[in-house]
This record gives C-alpha cells, sequence and structure tokens, in this order.
C-alpha cells in the first residue's frame, strides 16, 4: 500500500501569504495616520522612509508606530501558535486561547505585576526583579506541561484529551488570576484588569520588542519542520515511517508554540481567539491538511491591526462617541462565532 507523502508549499498558499501580508501593510499605514491628529498616508510613508516633519514625526514614530508594530507581531506570534498546536493535536479547537497557554502566561504576568507592583513595592527580591515576559513564559510553560502530562494515555498524548483538560489547566489559571486581582493592591490590580482585555493602548518599543526576538528567532525555526508538520498530520505511524521522529519534533515545537504565545500574552495580554481563528481560515482558503505557517502568520497581522483600528476609531465613525475599545473585545466579538461554528462541526462530524 502507497503512503501518501506531504505536499509541499503549493503556489495558492504563496499567493495568499503575499496578499494578507500587503493588506497588513496597508491597514498598517491607515491606523497610522487616523486618530486624534487626522495625517494623510503619504506624510506616514514619508516619515517611515526617514523624512517628514518634526511634529508628523513624533505622532507616528513615538505615538503611534510602537503600538501598530506590537500589533503585527503580536498577531504573527499568536497565529503561529496556534496552527503549532493544532497540527500537534490535530483538533482544531486546540488554541493557546483554550488549552491553557494564555491563562497560565497571564497567572505569571499578572503574579508580576500585582505582587512586585510597577517599583517591586509590595513585595522585594527576585519576584520585583523578573519581568513580565519571562514570568509569562514560565507560566505558559507550566500549563503547558501540566496539560501534556494528564493528557498522557499509555504512555501517549491523547489529542483528543488534550483540549477538555487544556480547559481545565485554564480555568484553574483564571481563578488564580481573579485571586491575585483580589489581594493586590487597587491601582495594580486595575493596571492587571486592563492588560488582562487584550489591549495595545500605550504599547511601548519596550512592549514590542520581547515578541520581535521570539517572531525572529521561534517563527523561521517553526517553518524549518514544514514538512515534519505535514507528515504527522498523517498519523504518527506514518510519520515516523517518513523518516520524522515523532516525539523529539512534537516536544520541541510544542516548546516553540507555548513561548510564541506567552511573549504574545506579555507583549499585549491575552487577545482572544487570534490563534484559534487566524489557522483555521488560513487552512480553509489554502485548501490544505493543515494550517500553513507563512500564511496564517500574514492573516494573525491583519486580524490584529485590523481589530485594533476597529477598537481604536470604531465607536468615534459610528458617533457612539470618542471610547476606545481594547483589541480583546474586537477579537472575541469577531472569533466567539467561529468557535461555536467550529464546534459545530466537529459534532456534525461524529
Amino acid at each position: 500500500m502507497l503512503q501518501r507523502r506531504p505536499r509541499s508549499i503549493s503556489s495558492r498558499t504563496v499567493v495568499l501569504s503575499v496578499l494578507f501580508g500587503a493588506l497588513a501593510i496597508v491597514v498598517a499605514l491607515i491606523s497610522l495616520s487616523v486618530g486624534t491628529t487626522k495625517l494623510p498616508v503619504a506624510d506616514v510613508v514619508e516619515v517611515l522612509l526617514g523624512g517628514g516633519r518634526r511634529g508628523t514625526r513624533l505622532v507616528v514614530l513615538e505615538l503611534r508606530l510602537p503600538r501598530v508594530a506590537t500589533g503585527l507581531l503580536v498577531g504573527i506570534a499568536f497565529a503561529v501558535s496556534g496552527a503549532l498546536l493544532q497540527t500537534l493535536s490535530r483538533n482544531a479547537l486546540a488554541s493557546p486561547d483554550i488549552v491553557g497557554v494564555n491563562s497560565g502566561a497571564s497567572a505569571g504576568a499578572v503574579a508580576v505585576i500585582v505582587l512586585a507592583g510597577t517599583g517591586g513595592g509590595n513585595i522585594s527580591g527576585l519576584a520585583a526583579e523578573v519581568g513580565i515576559p519571562l514570568a509569562a513564559v514560565l507560566g505558559g510553560l507550566l500549563a503547558t506541561l501540566i496539560v501534556g502530562a494528564l493528557s498522557i494515555q499509555r504512555g501517549v498524548v491523547d489529542a483528543g484529551r488534550v483540549v477538555l483538560i487544556g480547559v481545565g489547566v485554564a480555568a484553574a489559571a483564571n481563578s488564580l488570576v481573579a485571586w491575585l486581582l483580589v489581594i493586590g493592591d487597587v491601582n495594580d490590580a486595575g493596571r492587571a484588569a486592563a492588560w488582562l482585555a487584550g489591549s495595545l493602548n500605550a504599547r511601548a518599543w519596550s512592549d514590542a520588542a520581547p515578541v520581535l526576538l521570539a517572531v525572529l528567532l521561534l517563527v523561521p525555526v517553526a517553518m524549518m519542520f514544514n514538512r515534519d508538520l505535514s507528515a504527522l498530520v498523517l498519523g504518527d505511524d506514518v510519520a515516523s515511517s517518513l523518516g520524522v521522529r515523532v516525539a523529539r519534533i512534537r516536544l520541541a515545537l510544542l516548546v516553540i508554540a507555548t513561548v510564541l504565545a506567552a511573549m504574545a500574552t506579555a507583549g499585549a495580554g491575552p487577545i482572544a481567539f487570534v490563534a484559534l481563528v487566524a489557522p483555521q481560515v488560513a487552512q480553509r482558503l489554502t485548501r490544505m491538511e493543515r494550517p500553513p505557517l507563512l500564511t496564517t502568520a500574514m492573516l494573525g497581522a491583519l486580524f490584529v491591526v485590523l481589530a485594533d483600528l476597529l477598537a481604536r476609531n470604531g465607536l468615534q465613525w459610528l458617533q457612539v462617541g470618542p471610547y476606545e475599545l481594547p483589541v480583546g473585545v474586537v477579537t472575541a466579538a469577531a472569533g466567539a462565532p467561529y468557535l461555536l461554528h467550529l464546534i459545530g462541526r466537529q459534532q456534525k462530524g461524529r
């Protein structure tokens, strides 16, 4: 009996990746131009190329660009993380939002925000020195370790149990977060609560830098495993017969997915549903057997930067008021119906 071999990247996948990347850049330019101070897109482009007037450079480079750049990077990190988890578990619902990675990362980050405070005023020592990115990574890795350990059945991680156990771990981590908010200082708890909504408001280059580092280091590494990921979709036995070291590759890619999700969470909070929706939409548009990483990354960047544009200006455009929503509210409003759709498809598939 002939075994199916993983397919290489199709021209359709390349075209869609370029299209989504271009759309993300266009939306980013629009986002840089609109706001309290409206700027022509041509002036924004001039500033980005090194020119422009001093006032325009201040608005674009210091006030808006860090926010937009963080949104693009966070979208890429969340989307690639979701694509990896869905491929490894062969489950469309396995995203860091649902299987506890984001919740674990949030618990670690909120612990630093609430216990250490802005200057380590509440406690001193190690907790005051550990940064939010590192705490988020440790929290995400711990949640992943717990989910993986509890999902093992007969020596193998049961993909069907990952989502159910992940939901339980996420609930436990969210309970820890709620307890930290109760015992924390009012100001620190308020800061943490705003961050938990998933917001790009007042992002600085210091928020974007850790996510940029994770994306530059880990996304190319993940893409080096494209053929192995395609083989894993065919099943562990088939992948092993094709020369894939299943256990090692699963572990490596699981760590990459966890760190990407944790760093994205540290940069902008647990923005909901990006990691769930982007991989599934990319997979359906490219007609592949798994979410393609490059297309998913570009779609994730587009999703977040477009959601942030609507969160920042949508209510004003509708003349409801000059209010700004957290970007997580917009992504949740878009992603929740899609989650219900996926659950319905899985129920019908049974």
